[in-house]
């Protein structure tokens, strides 16, 4: 029988991560030929391709023949970059560049995921024409890694994004949902910086732009360069954590906010914040608000989740 395979054909790297996972189920199942990469925890769901092995990441490319790219793989985490930079480096800028290469040899649109941390923070809203300056160095590697998908490959948008959370496999898969263990255990006092202001963005309206700008491409070939999407709501960590506690009907006056800068770990900027009105004028773009996106990514990893279901029922 004749099976009908989408036409449309997408390759996903990072397919294994937060993003990633979001990513790939979007287009998946909005009627895209989605094939995902992954490296440790890829099989049996993805495939299993070393980004580092030009070799491997040739094939996969000339074997899907894909018409569109999403590049989520990275190291994403900046105290992790700061003690590992050759590591960072070769994933964020090397591996960045040859999969550009190897999209331009197939024609195919390559979305390479950035970051709000290529801005130093000290005069936001930023637009895409404003001038980076990234305060660390995950942020510079991103930012080699914009210029260099951008030199190898014209057909290539920037998607700079900012603080991510969504449905996590661990807590520590996202810097807002590791903060659930402090709100919940109320038995002890936690601080919270509460200097830095995030703008907090599920990792499902991200995998959503991702494929509105896929799918607008495939109509229109100026769609490319530099853009930005966010969540709109801002916060600092403290202020994440208070509205994580009121999502769950949990106390939160053992949360203690800290406004001080931080002295330890990499620096960050105060506040990045990122317009997105370029994506939103091509009518690009979708929104989760923070108190139901996190209620949905945190549910399962509420503690007394039994104790409730036998008070309440």
């Amino acid at each position: 029988e004749d099976v009908d395979v989408p036409s449309r054909r997408v390759l996903i790297t990072g397919a294994t991560g937060l993003l990633g996972r979001a990513v790939f189920k979007e287009f998946n199942e909005n009627n895209w030929n989605t094939v995902g990469c992954g490296y440790r925890r890829a099989q049996p769901r993805f495939e299993h391709v070393n980004l580092l092995d030009s070799i491997a990441v040739h094939d996969i490319i000339h074997d899907f023949q894909p018409h569109v790219i999403v590049h989520c793989a990275a190291e994403r985490r900046p105290d992790v970059v700061e003690g590992q930079p050759d590591a960072a480096s070769q994933l964020n800028v090397a591996a960045s560049a040859n999969l550009a290469k190897e999209a331009a040899g197939v024609r195919a649109f390559l979305i390479y995921i950035s970051t709000d941390y290529v801005f130093d923070g000290t005069s936001p809203p930023y637009k895409e024409t404003d001038v980076p300056n990234p305060l660390n160095l995950y942020g510079k590697t991103k930012l080699e890694g914009e210029k260099a998908v951008l030199e190898n490959n014209e057909d290539t948008a920037v998607l700079r994004i900012p603080v991510l959370y969504g449905e996590v496999e661990r807590l520590e898969e996202s810097a807002v949902t590791v903060m659930f263990d402090k709100v919940q255990f109320s038995n002890k006092s936690a601080n919270m910086d509460h200097w830095q202001q995030r703008f907090p963005t599920n990792v499902k309206d991200v995998a959503a732009v991702c494929r509105q700008l896929a799918e607008k491409r495939m109509l229109d070939p100026s769609i490319k360069g530099t853009f930005h999407w966010s969540g709109n709501e801002q916060m600092t960590k403290y202020e994440m954590a208070c509205a994580i506690a009121d999502a769950f009907n949990l106390p939160s006056s053992h949360l203690r906010p800290i406004t001080d800068s931080p002295v330890v770990g990499a620096l960050r900027p105060k506040n990045a914040q990122l317009d997105c009105s370029k994506l939103e004028m091509l009518g690009i773009g979708q929104r989760t608000p923070f108190r139901a996106g996190i209620r949905e990514s945190l549910w399962p990893f509420l503690v007394d989740k039994r104790w409730r279901q036998t008070v309440f029922h």
